[in-house]
Formats: structure tokens, C-alpha cells, sequence
């Protein structure tokens, strides 16, 4: 079968230390729906949350691992430097008065690429940024506090931090990318799809170090089995080790490190997370894949209780 074109973010993947905290500050601050909470199926004492829009889309799914103490990471080249979220034109005042009501970390209000940019951190160090755009996007969880219009709308886009970003640009193109634009050390590419269409490349000489604060790894759309097995093939064949298909529950994957050193996977869009819960419950209880149910009473006993309450619907 012949690969078709990425058709943008899947979803994006951190590493952070408090649970709560993660829940507090991406559902109460941000107005982020929690979606689902199961487990690292790599190390099942450490939870996996997945946030989005009301039924966590591909293109609005932010991961995290909450791995607790840990050592502290450091952005910089060979790692996702920014997640960005969009919102509607107009926006960003609303959202840094909100971020200051939340004594969140932020910068001002910059220009980058024709569009307003606020950037700003959470308690773990990882960088984000809301980007004011009249793009195509989804629409936002209308669960939260936060005005409809001024939601967030799910991905605008990543900023990959490399030290060359040729390696990284061609990598790009032939997953589908156009280069579209470039400003300083900031050279965009874009796909074309119906979301979360942008990747940025950043030339910098500052050298990342991964851990807590720091984003694990950045995943891409792709439609279903057939799509996957045919991206796994051409991507073997330009001499990326790509790993075999996992099961990851409500998505299959495949995971490869492109030559800069960021950790890039390819998602199938569905099952998707209503696999397993309905629409009104997404979220509510620790969901385990079959082949851990057994060992169901062992994990619970090992993740902490989430006791974040939830935030005030409107």
C-alpha cells in the first residue's frame, strides 16, 4: 500500500512530577478535558493522562506522564522545545489575565509568522504557547470555565529545537511537509489536513537534557493499520529503525528517533478513547488494558489517588 501524507499531530507527550498538579493546572487553568487516566504500559506504577477536547481528538491530546520525583530536564536542541495550543484571534488578552490569575509563569504577547504568540510555563518547567489563529481546528471542551470563545481549539503546532535542522526538513518533506516560511532561526512546515497542521523547526546550539519539564515525544496522524504498516515500511527502507506496531489501547503505534534525537511516533487515529468508556463518563476511573486487569489491585495500590477536584462546570 502507497504511504499517504502525515495529516498533522496526533498528539504530544511530557513528563512531569505531580499528578494532581498536571490534573489542576491542564483541566482547571487551561480548560483541558481529562479523558483518561490509565498507566505508562511501560512502567505501570506511573499514571498516563490524557487531556484534549471533549472526546480527546487527535490533534487535542496532550499526554502526560506524571513520573513523581525525578530528576529535572532541560529544553533544548534534540527535543520538543514548545507545544502549542490554538485559540481564536483575539484571545491572548483574556488568556494572560487568566494565566496571571493563576500566577502561571508567562512571557508577553510576541509576533511569529503574522501571529500573536503567548508563551508560558507550568510548575514542571514544560514550555507552551497559545497561538491566536483563524486556522481550521476543533471544536473545545465546553466543560470548563473558560468562554467558549477563547477555548482552547486543540494543537496549533510544535517547535522541534535542533542544532541542524537539515536532517529534520527533509524528514519533513517526506512525511508530506511543505516548507512555508522562515524567520530568524524559525523555519515552518505544514501539512495539509484539518488540524494541527504546523511543525517549526529551531536551529539552536543549546543542547536539551531529557527529564521532568521536558516533552518524551511527539506523535503524528496516520488513518488506521494499513496506513501505519505502509509508513513503517518507508521509513525502514530510508534507514530509520522503526519499532513493530503497539497496542497503546486507543491507538496503535510505531515509534522511530529521527537524526536530530526527537522521539517521533506514528498514530492510528482510532480506536480513539470512547473504546472503553462513553462520551459523559471519559475520564472518570483508572482504565486498564485486558492484559493488566489482572494485576489491577497491584497498580491501583501503587499510583497514587488523584484528588484534584473536578473543575466547576458551566
Amino acid at each position: 500500500m502507497a504511504k499517504a501524507p502525515i495529516q498533522g499531530l496526533h498528539h504530544v507527550t511530557s513528563m512531569a512530577s505531580d499528578p494532581d498538579e498536571t490534573v489542576r493546572f491542564l483541566r482547571d487553568v487551561l480548560g483541558l478535558r481529562l479523558v483518561k487516566q490509565t498507566v505508562n504500559f511501560d512502567d505501570v506504577t506511573t499514571y498516563h493522562l490524557y487531556f484534549g477536547n471533549e472526546t480527546g481528538e487527535p490533534g487535542t491530546a496532550l499526554t502526560i506522564f506524571p513520573f513523581g520525583e525525578g530528576q529535572s530536564g532541560t529544553v533544548g536542541a534534540g527535543q520538543v522545545e514548545t507545544t502549542a495550543f490554538h485559540v481564536p484571534t483575539g484571545s491572548l488578552d483574556y488568556w494572560a489575565d487568566r494565566l496571571d490569575s493563576h500566577d502561571v509563569d508567562r512571557d508577553e504577547v510576541t509576533d511569529r509568522f503574522g501571529e500573536q504568540v503567548l508563551g508560558f510555563r507550568d510548575g514542571d518547567g514544560l514550555r507552551y504557547e497559545l497561538v491566536a489563529s483563524d486556522a481550521s481546528s476543533v471544536e473545545p471542551w465546553a466543560g470548563s470555565d473558560v468562554p467558549t470563545e477563547h477555548a482552547i481549539c486543540g494543537f496549533h503546532s510544535v517547535t522541534l529545537a535542533l542544532v541542524d535542522t537539515a536532517e529534520t526538513a527533509g524528514l519533513l518533506q517526506f512525511m508530506g511537509y511543505e516548507q512555508t516560511a522562515e524567520e530568524g532561526a524559525y523555519t515552518r512546515f505544514e501539512t495539509e489536513g484539518d488540524r494541527a497542521t504546523i511543525v517549526d523547526l529551531h536551529e539552536t546550539s543549546d543542547r536539551g537534557q531529557p527529564g521532568l519539564g521536558t516533552v518524551h515525544h511527539v506523535a503524528f496522524r496516520v488513518p488506521d493499520d494499513d496506513g501505519q504498516f505502509a509508513w513503517r515500511e518507508a521509513l525502514s527502507e530510508e534507514g530509520y529503525g522503526v519499532t513493530e506496531q503497539k497496542d497503546r489501547q486507543y491507538f496503535r503505534s510505531i515509534y522511530f528517533r529521527e537524526r536530530g534525537g526527537i522521539l517521533f511516533e506514528f498514530a492510528t487515529d482510532g480506536p480513539g478513547f470512547t473504546a472503553d468508556e462513553s462520551v459523559d463518563e471519559l475520564g472518570e476511573t483508572l482504565k486498564l488494558p485486558e492484559w493488566l486487569e489482572g494485576d489491577r489491585e497491584r497498580i491501583e495500590s501503587s499510583l497514587s489517588e488523584l484528588t484534584a477536584t473536578p473543575a466547576e462546570v458551566r
